[in-house]
């Protein structure tokens, strides 16, 4: 049998190389599509980009941060012709406390910070002469304010919706309130403060610490309400060096305030007084941080009357009613003789003593 050879068949094509069709398709596909229509793919840039030049050197090192200093270099100074107190208008240098609630060695200025030194209720000045403060006060207020300017003055400040406005509370005229005075007087001619708690008792010793440590002028007052002028002179640039108290410091210990047996009575009358105080009806009732300018002339005219009288403090504490004990003891005058509940019982004396 014959065996005829193979005849291929037009359809079919050799085989190509496997290598030969791969580079085939590839120029036919990079000829046809552009790579920029392939997200998957960037370009390839034309031009290298440039060699990074040399680094800019690094910066210097910073220095470390120093920890704070407890001293300052040197002692603050303060020409102010009057022993530093952390309150003027509610202490007075004749008291002499018996004893101290902290070391007298804690200046409330800081350790270091002062070139007074602290002794436990005030720093007292160093060789100071206060007559040429006095010549140096006329200057700066100049000519007195006539009653025009007056007027504007008071318009403007005294009112309850003044910018410029410093409370007074139970502290009464405080040292660093001074600070605060000063610095409103920097952009105003006046401040307007507003006095409340136990120094309403007696508001003639207010306006004279303010005009005192200040130098300022008092021109209006109305029951509880001071505007204080500065002067046509004042130059904020040269106010006084008011070095500042950083905490307030523990008030001293006084001598006791209520004997057990009054002044001039047996320990019987005492209790008496005592008993018939707090039977009695209150003369007036006193609030917490309230007005107190009429309470020491009512207690003038309730003891034309009567000898003992009753104070109803109920909610204004007991710190507080000691100290208008203490007041209303020098104002008045009179003796405290009970202090209980909140309830102040005051005795006028023996008549003619």
């Amino acid at each position: 049998m014959m065996l005829l050879p193979r005849k291929r068949l037009p359809w079919r094509r050799p085989a190509l190389d496997a290598q030969a069709l791969a580079g085939r398709l590839l120029r036919s596909s990079s000829s046809l599509s552009d790579p920029d229509d392939d997200p998957p793919f960037r370009r390839i840039p034309k031009h290298p980009p440039r060699a990074p030049s040399t680094p800019p050197p690094p910066p210097p090192p910073k220095p470390k941060a120093v920890a704070g200093k407890i001293r300052p270099d040197e002692p603050a100074h303060s020409d102010l012709p009057f022993d530093f107190r952390y309150s003027y208008s509610e202490t007075d240098p004749a008291w002499r406390p018996i004893g101290f609630r902290e070391p007298t060695r804690f200046s409330p200025f800081g350790p270091g910070r002062l070139d007074r030194p602290w002794d436990g209720a005030a720093a007292a000045r160093v060789g100071e002469d206060a007559s040429g403060d006095e010549r140096s006060r006329e200057e700066v207020l100049g000519e007195p304010l006539s009653e025009e300017e007056v007027a504007a003055l008071v318009e403007k400040y005294r009112h309850s919706d003044c910018s410029r406005q410093i409370n007074l509370g139970k502290g009464g005229v405080t040292h660093n309130m001074l600070d605060d005075i000063h610095n409103h007087w920097k952009r105003a001619e006046a401040v307007r403060i507003k006095c409340l708690g136990v120094p309403t008792l007696d508001m003639d010793n207010i306006c004279f610490h303010l005009e005192d440590k200040t130098g300022g002028k008092v021109i209006y007052r109305s029951i509880n309400i001071i505007i204080l002028y500065r002067g046509r002179n004042y130059d904020p640039k040269r106010r006084p060096g008011i070095p500042l108290m950083l905490w307030k410091p523990l008030a001293p210990i006084y001598p006791k305030l209520v004997q057990n047996v009054a002044e001039g009575l047996t320990f019987e009358e005492t209790k008496e007084l005592r008993n018939r105080g707090l039977n009695s009806p209150a003369l007036t009732k006193l609030t917490r941080n309230g007005v107190y300018v009429n309470v020491v002339d009512k207690v003038r005219e309730a003891f034309k009357t009567v000898e003992v009288v009753r104070l109803d403090c109920t909610h204004v504490g007991t710190s507080d009613c000691k100290k208008i004990g203490v007041k209303l003891r020098d104002l008045v005058p009179c003796i405290p003789i009970l202090f209980k509940d909140e309830q102040i019982i005051l005795w006028r004396g023996k008549v003619g003593q």
